[in-house]
């Protein structure tokens, strides 16, 4: 898995991909994909359902897990 930082994805928008998420947060997507099912949500970012089904995660919720350790 590539690890990426959050500046080189997110590039002026407001939500990511599951993958991209994954990859920065260092986890598995499968990972957060379940934890989402189970909880809602993956350390405590709480994910958009977009009309394709997917999952877009908002690029400051990732920024406050990094910040605060959680993932």
């Amino acid at each position: 898995m590539h690890v990426k930082n959050l500046s080189e994805v997110c590039l002026n928008r407001t939500h990511i991909s599951t993958k991209e998420a994954a990859a920065i947060l260092l986890v598995k997507p499968q990972t957060m994909r379940k934890s989402h099912c189970i909880y809602g949500e993956y350390a405590g970012i709480r994910p958009t359902r977009l009309a394709s089904r997917k999952l877009a995660w908002p690029v400051d919720g990732i920024e406050r897990a990094l910040m605060h350790g959680a993932a």
